[in-house]
């Protein structure tokens, strides 16, 4: 089952319980599927339009002046994988990537979000990579 078949499911549970911040959050959600071009996006897409989503609720926050995460945060993260941690990534990294074969090391980020994909923010990434 995709993301984006849970999250109907899920909005069709949510109308039925009369959760009105789940319900409401997710027929957000559905309506950034609706602009996209496909009716159905594959896992990548979806997971896309949630981060963007969330960062832009954040940015609206920080504009606000309250850093908090909101249930609207929250419950769209439910959907997200989980993030792979520092230590596994760096664990990848010393396993699979010999750094000694780019001229930088920002050049291994390639790869290094190629394997990991939708699991590891870039920004950790690369923090990681200049610790390195």
């Amino acid at each position: 089952m995709t993301i984006q078949q849970q999250i109907k499911i899920d909005l069709m549970g949510a109308m039925k319980a009369r959760d009105e911040e789940k319900k409401s959050t997710l027929r957000i959600i559905m309506g950034e599927f609706a602009r996209a071009d496909a009716k159905e996006l594959s896992d990548d897409e979806v997971i896309k339009v949630l981060k963007k989503l969330i960062k832009s609720e954040k940015e609206t926050l920080s504009q606000k002046g309250s850093d908090e995460n909101t249930v609207f945060i929250r419950i769209i993260e439910t959907y997200l994988p989980t993030m792979a941690s520092e230590d596994e990534i760096i664990a990848w990294v010393d396993d699979n990537i010999d750094l000694s074969q780019f001229k930088s090391k920002m050049q291994a980020m390639g790869p290094i979000m190629k394997h990991f994909g939708a699991q590891a923010d870039g920004n950790t990434v690369k923090r990681l990579l200049q610790k390195l």
